[in-house]
């Protein structure tokens, strides 16, 4: 990476200062981000952003190293017992963020508190089933079936310390789409490289070292200030100005900017996550009336009137790669076969809904934010205006992640945006067991639209007890295939993935998955 450095320039203006204050560490990092994480608690909603960034305090049994290879963490090492038993044995020596001790029970809690019915997160975990605690540093854990996908899985499951939450009345899950909160939700008591230091809703979260952590540094940061900037063109401005040095979410129109910057450098490339569209399938739309999405001709016709092409040139600045399918290319089950994209054919599209009982279109909420993706509040106005062109009437309703999750999570979206990386699981089967199945048990957590394809269940449920690899990927694309077919979700595009650092750091690793690691940086 290129590590020129220059003094940095006093460009910034009064407001960022006042927004972002002035403190400088030698080993600070000062991370602008796009919007504020959600909770404290990585169990109240399936963000993998927040996660993401509570992966700094909280750690799993196991995580992806610097090559995005499972190995140990809390667990030291691991064997299958039997076809339905995984044993962990757990790392000796650990401490909590509080001084208390890291044991077995810690982990039983952690995962009754995650695959609780109450919890957002429990289809992260869809093959659990029970714990045992063997012994202190020794656990059982149970599945339903032969399930070769529990590392994975475990890679985002957090360890809560079982007697902070005991303390604290903090057993049960919060969960931000319902406006549950709890203890845990404004507190963290974890394992991890950072201890929170303080939190500010929507304008700071400070991280401090832990000196006590019981793994070896490959950091020399002594302090992480996080602070959202939702405004694209503030936080270029921080960035170019040194009240902040390190943008996650670069703008792509600012590229060309940040690039000729001295002080700057920047890092790039596609990012996992695939941004689609999700439809309302129960029978009535949000403001009542017969749904006309259940009709396959017409959501046909809503992809045929999206011109993805017009998008990446004028919206996306040519940084987007165009989806024909929902998973990106490097994700295993991904077939290129499946991943032509839908060409542009507005009177052909005119003619569906002329079929299907629709030649004036009809009125629908189209809800999107305007801070989760890459520039996702003008791709929504540009598809809306795109279905203007054949007859529809999209109510456009754009808002903040919180504001908007409520709406796409509980039946208040008729189409609405959502993104799917495959997180943690780097696999296909996150998308059909936590999306495209039927929402039942620990399945369909993230069905907001309300279908159901017996077909894409039947598949899923046989991939995800499948030991040999061909034979399970065959048949995750295969159900690839039928989601294409009925347009269970309409793919748009994997988003570009910009980070900009200055140029004082010597390590900065960027990881295909678009998750900061910050205990890998070095300034």
């Amino acid at each position: 990476m290129n590590t020129k450095f220059r003094p940095k320039s006093a460009l910034a203006g009064g407001l960022v200062v006042a927004l972002l204050g002035t403190s400088a560490f030698a080993e600070t990092i000062k991370w602008g981000a796009p919007r504020d994480i959600v909770s404290l608690d990585p169990y109240s909603y399936g963000d993998s952003y927040t996660i993401n960034f509570l992966n700094h305090i909280y750690e799993g049994l196991v995580r992806f190293n610097r090559d995005l290879e499972i190995e140990p963490a809390l667990a030291e090492s691991w064997e299958i017992v039997s076809p339905t038993t995984w044993r962990f044995k757990l790392r000796d020596g650990v401490k909590f963020h509080n001084g208390n001790d890291f044991t077995a029970e810690d982990v039983l809690a952690s995962l009754q508190r995650v695959s609780d019915e109450a919890s957002p997160l429990r289809g992260n975990l869809p093959a659990y089933k029970s714990a045992t605690v063997v012994d202190d540093h020794t656990i059982d854990i149970e599945l339903t079936g032969a399930y070769p996908l529990l590392l994975n899985d475990l890679t985002n499951i957090h360890i809560f310390d079982k007697d902070w939450l005991v303390e604290n009345n903090a057993e049960k899950p919060t969960d931000v789409s319902a406006g549950v909160e709890g203890y845990a939700t404004f507190n963290t008591n974890g394992t991890g490289p950072f201890v929170l230091e303080s939190r500010t809703p929507e304008a700071q979260t400070i991280l401090t070292a832990n000196e006590g952590w019981w793994d070896e540094p490959q950091h020399n940061l002594t302090r992480i200030e996080f602070q959202p900037i939702t405004s694209a063109a503030t936080r270029v401005a921080a960035l170019l100005s040194d009240e902040v040095d390190f943008v996650d979410s670069a703008p792509v129109q600012d590229l060309p900017r940040l690039e000729a910057a001295e002080n700057i450098d920047v890092l790039e490339r596609t990012d996992l996550r695939t941004v689609m569209l999700g439809f309302n399938r129960r029978d009535e739309l949000v403001a009542g009336g017969k749904n006309p999405m259940n009709d396959l001709r017409v959501r046909q016709a809503m992809q045929m009137a999206v011109d993805m092409e017009l998008i990446q040139d004028k919206v996306m600045r040519g940084k987007s790669r165009n989806a024909g399918t929902l998973v990106a290319p490097a994700i295993p089950g991904y077939s290129e076969e499946l991943d032509s994209v839908v060409e542009v054919n507005v009177d052909k599209a005119k003619e569906l809904l002329v079929e299907a009982g629709y030649p004036d279109g009809f009125e629908f909420d189209f809800v999107c934010t305007n801070e989760s993706y890459v520039n996702e509040e003008q791709f929504c106005q540009a598809i809306a205006s795109m279905w203007s062109r054949i007859g529809l009437n999209p109510r456009l309703d754009i808002g903040p992640t919180a504001k908007q999750t409520p709406k796409r999570a509980n039946a208040g979206a008729d189409v609405y945006t959502i993104g799917w990386a495959t997180l943690p699981m780097l696999d296909t089967y996150s998308i059909l067991v936590q999306m495209l199945h039927s929402k039942e048990g620990n399945s369909g957590v993230f069905n907001w639209g309300g279908w159901s394809y017996p077909e894409i269940d039947r598949l899923t449920q046989e991939a995800g007890v499948e030991l040999d690899r061909e034979t399970r990927l065959a048949k995750e694309t295969e159900a690839l295939k039928i989601a294409k077919e009925e347009i269970v979700m309409m793919p748009l595009h994997q988003q570009p993935m910009a980070w900009a650092i200055s140029s004082g750091f010597s390590d900065f690793p960027q990881f295909p998955d678009n998750k900061p690691r910050l205990w890998y940086v070095t300034k």
